[in-house]
């Protein structure tokens, strides 16, 4: 059960420890995410760290890296999507993303798995997977307010998007931008993975939260 997290303990503890996730982060984090079997080359035999990684792709991902299908969704309906059929490679991973409430579909019943995701979109959806924070409004705009380009992070994802941040699970630029509306690529999900990954093996790196 993640806690709320007072505007007060946040400060003290961004303050404390704000370095310590950049400080671990693995060599190569591609390697990591290859290694772990939670992504994998092209059949050309080469990651391709550059590519836009597409709806369907993460549908995939988040599925495996959390094993989205043991979580329970009878409370859930089945959602219908009209352009995923069933031989689609990435069919029961896009309906268990549904399911849980992971990612969604849009009104016009299309899920659109090879449409590209926006960084904003990437860090939000593995966010909500990992698990948000239950940041009120000040703390989110704490956490935000260190980038120059927050505010192009669209409403709905600022809370997932400051608890992927708090967590450490997002490459910041090197200009310190978090780049929201470009494209994510590969490489941005293998950062991701690794620094998820990171937690599994060492989870006292970060201290509990305070209530």
């Amino acid at each position: 059960m993640r806690k709320l997290v007072s505007l007060f303990s946040l400060t003290l503890l961004l303050q404390t420890f704000p370095n310590i996730l950049q400080a671990q982060t693995p060599v190569n984090p591609i390697q990591q995410a290859l290694d772990a079997g939670l992504m994998s080359n092209y059949p050309d035999g080469q990651f391709h760290p550059e590519r836009k990684v597409m709806r369907a792709e993460l549908a995939a991902i988040v599925v495996k890296t959390f094993q989205l299908e043991k979580r329970d969704t009878q409370q859930n309906p089945p959602v219908a999507i009209t352009d995923v059929p069933p031989s689609h490679w990435a069919y029961n991973d896009i309906a268990i993303v549904l399911e849980t409430g992971i990612m969604s579909g849009y009104r016009d019943g299309m899920f659109y798995p090879d449409r590209p995701v926006t960084r904003a979109e990437g860090f939000a959806i593995f966010a909500q997977a990992f698990g948000v924070l239950l940041f009120d409004e000040a703390d989110v705009s704490s956490i935000l307010s260190q980038y120059p380009d927050a505010a192009e992070i669209p409403d709905w994802a600022r809370q997932a998007m400051a608890t992927a941040l708090f967590e450490g699970l997002v490459n910041v630029r090197p200009n310190n931008s978090l780049s929201p509306l470009e494209p994510m690529t590969r490489a941005d999900i293998a950062y991701s993975l690794s620094r998820y990954l990171a937690k599994q093996e060492n989870p006292g790196t970060i201290p509990d939260l305070p209530m």
